[in-house]
């Protein structure tokens, strides 16, 4: 059985990976006490407990067989929204010396939980994107992504450490926050929406799909050295999307035409740029690769997910 360590335990996935990991017998090893971290600035919005790039891991490392990274940064306020130095200092620097730790004290394999959004933001029609697709981030958390990624692929080569790259689309599930959670907020408004021209389709990731795909890196033998996408390999689209989860909270959603030129120019006057480009593109997600490197699939069905997603907001409210 493989001992692992475990970061961003107490994240929306992190805490569901934990949870899985235990059940199936794995010995994992987690932060789990505030004392070792310091708050690296109070305006960061951690998706993890809070971290700083000099962390000393040592000690952390005894009999680890796997290191799965999932401890990060992915939003900050909006007046630090062009502060690069905050993602790399927590996305980059701090991945760097974990996995330069790891392979000095001989961890074999570093799993690191990436985003699609290093291969961009959108798609075109009729087409997604793939694991070797050149490299296009546009925001400052995908560019320390990708960082991430290139500096983890450097110290592989020097050092022998298997580096395991997953970049997913957007998360959902029990526990979701974020832009899923807005998602779910709007479609439990049961209200008439002026959305019905935009046509669009996205992949989405259940998080037991993503624990699932996680563990079956950790020692599977093809999955070394190797950037994996995944999704629910169901894509949707967004007015889809919102009928089916109003229909699980008993609401209806009326979506009625309105011109998105000027939609757009809303989103652009309110400052909401970054979810207008979220709400009308595409983004899909070809799966073919994961699936035929590693022999997996995901076990859990989009319909049997949201469901579970919209029992969860249902009960919180």
């Amino acid at each position: 059985m493989y001992n692992i360590l475990l970061t961003g335990s107490s994240g929306f996935i992190g805490s569901r990976l934990n949870e899985i990991l235990k059940k199936k017998k794995f010995e994992v090893k987690y932060f789990n006490s505030h004392d070792n971290y310091k708050k690296y600035d109070e305006n960061i919005k951690f998706n993890s407990r809070e971290i700083k790039s000099n962390t000393s891991w040592h000690g952390l490392f005894k009999n680890i067989d796997c290191v799965i990274h999932c401890a990060g940064i992915s939003e900050i306020k909006k007046n630090y929204q062009s502060n690069l130095r905050l993602f790399k200092v927590i996305n980059v620097d701090l991945t760097i010396d974990l996995a330069e730790q790891a392979a000095l004290t001989g961890v074999k394999r570093f799993i690191f939980l990436s985003s699609i959004k290093v291969n961009g933001e959108k798609t075109k029609k009729n087409s997604a994107f793939k694991f070797d697709d050149n490299p296009s981030p546009q925001d400052a958390y995908a560019i320390s992504k990708w960082k991430a990624e290139k500096s983890l692929k450097e110290i592989s080569k020097k050092t022998g450490l298997e580096i395991v790259i997953i970049r997913p689309p957007l998360v959902y599930g029990p526990g979701v926050k974020g832009n899923f959670l807005n998602i779910l907020q709007l479609a439990k408004l049961g209200i008439p929406l002026p959305l019905g021209k935009i046509e669009n389709y996205r992949s989405f990731l259940a998080l037991d799909n993503l624990v699932d795909l996680i563990i079956c890196c950790i020692a599977h033998p093809r999955a070394a050295g190797k950037t994996f996408l995944a999704s629910d390999c169901d894509d949707i689209s967004f007015k889809d999307l919102l009928k089916i989860l109003s229909n699980l909270m008993n609401k209806n959603v009326y979506l009625f035409p309105f011109p998105i030129c000027l939609l757009k120019l809303i989103f652009f006057i309110m400052g909401k740029s970054s979810q207008m480009e979220r709400l009308f593109n595409s983004l899909q997600v070809d799966t073919s690769y994961t699936c035929q490197q590693l022999r997996w699939k995901p076990e859990k069905t989009m319909s049997s997910e949201l469901k579970k997603t919209a029992e969860w907001y249902l009960k919180r409210q």
